[in-house]
């Protein structure tokens, strides 16, 4: 399909799903011209925008964890977009059974994994605590869930490189 639930998410610097009434009322209260939204809406919207800090959840999370009340607040934020867009394709596609996590925060910010999938348990999904914990920076594929799990969670590591090469590949053969 293309899509993924994280589109429609506040990441980095991009301001995620909006009314699109909100565009023109910034745009008349701030005087902004199409470019200058442009620049407002993909470079200081999103994580940026709502933390105060950085477009970096690294930074993110560990402001919060220092006590910083606008990180806290982009942390919840995310979590909170993701249990919907988890709970919004379930509904879609008439069950689940799986959740993988992927890419820079799906595989390296075991907090967020355990926040989303522990406000997930009426889906029966049950973390392991201690595997989920120690999963980040590796190159295998974990199965995160309890073997009670009444939905598989898994942490399947990204290879970027590889795609990118094989894509290449795909269209260099076709020329």
């Amino acid at each position: 399909m293309g899509f993924t639930p994280l589109d429609g998410i506040i990441m980095g610097t991009r301001c995620g799903s909006i009314d699109p009434a909100v565009v023109t009322y910034i745009m008349e209260k701030e005087g902004y011209t199409p470019a200058e939204m442009d620049e407002y809406m993909n470079k200081k919207c999103g994580f940026l925008g709502l933390s105060g800090i950085s477009s970096d959840s690294r930074d993110i999370e560990a402001a919060a964890e220092k006590g910083d009340k606008r990180a806290i607040l982009t942390t919840d934020v995310i979590a909170y977009q993701i249990q919907k867009f988890i709970g919004a394709y379930t509904a879609a596609m008439n069950g689940l059974d799986a959740i993988v996590w992927t890419a820079g925060m799906g595989e390296n910010n075991p907090n967020l994994r355990y926040r989303v999938c522990s406000e997930l348990s009426y889906f029966g999904i049950e973390i392991d605590e201690e595997v989920n914990a120690k999963a980040h920076h590796q190159p295998d594929i974990v199965k995160l869930s309890t073997d009670n799990s009444k939905v598989q969670v898994y942490l399947i590591p990204t290879n970027e490189e590889l795609m990118i090469a094989s894509d290449t590949e795909n269209i260099v053969s076709k020329l």
